[in-house]
């Protein structure tokens, strides 16, 4: 099925200079760019894109266990890294883009690769790109940069392009 989905190049990739490279990966998986622009993210954004919903907060503190981590509290730890998470996407330029292929968001998802950089596997964007981990984040109390935000589902997707595309940037 024919899809389209959100990707954003945090700042931690543009920074690096990583941008082309980040997309010939998913160019090379045989997804196309639809639509793409470099931006400075204001705070009103960041803060419809991470809301602070009890059952994301839950999943990112349990991210961080998995990770190693001992979690007391997998709400408090989301909370924190929401809000670190905020504090960074809206420190340097992204790059927002809108892909589209055959299973997009599955697609997208595999060539990025898991959200912590070291357990990502070789041959993704984190695996072979990525330079943190969810620990070191954790143990210096800031968010991992893991260089992409890639929308997780149909409905995020849906969501997450018209809250980051103007309808007159859609055309």
């Amino acid at each position: 099925m024919m899809e389209q989905t959100l990707v954003v190049v945090k700042p931690d990739g543009v920074k690096r200079n990583l941008i082309g490279k980040i997309i010939s990966y998913y160019e090379a998986g045989g997804l196309k760019v639809k639509t793409l622009k470099m931006l400075t993210v204001s705070e009103a954004l960041i803060d419809k894109h991470y809301p602070e919903m009890d059952d994301y907060l839950v999943s990112l503190g349990k991210k961080s266990e998995k990770a190693g981590d001992k979690i007391d509290d997998y709400r408090a730890q989301g909370l924190k890294i929401v809000q670190g998470l905020k504090k960074y996407i809206t420190s340097g330029p992204v790059v927002k883009m809108i892909l589209e292929g055959e299973d997009a968001i599955k697609q997208v998802r595999a060539i990025t690769g898991y959200t912590d950089p070291k357990s990502a596997e070789k041959g993704t964007i984190r695996g072979d790109m990525g330079e943190d981990s969810i620990l070191e984040a954790n143990r210096e109390n800031r968010p991992v940069k893991n260089l992409i935000h890639a929308s997780g589902n149909s409905e995020e997707a849906a969501t997450e392009i018209t809250l980051w595309f103007s309808p007159e940037e859609l055309v």
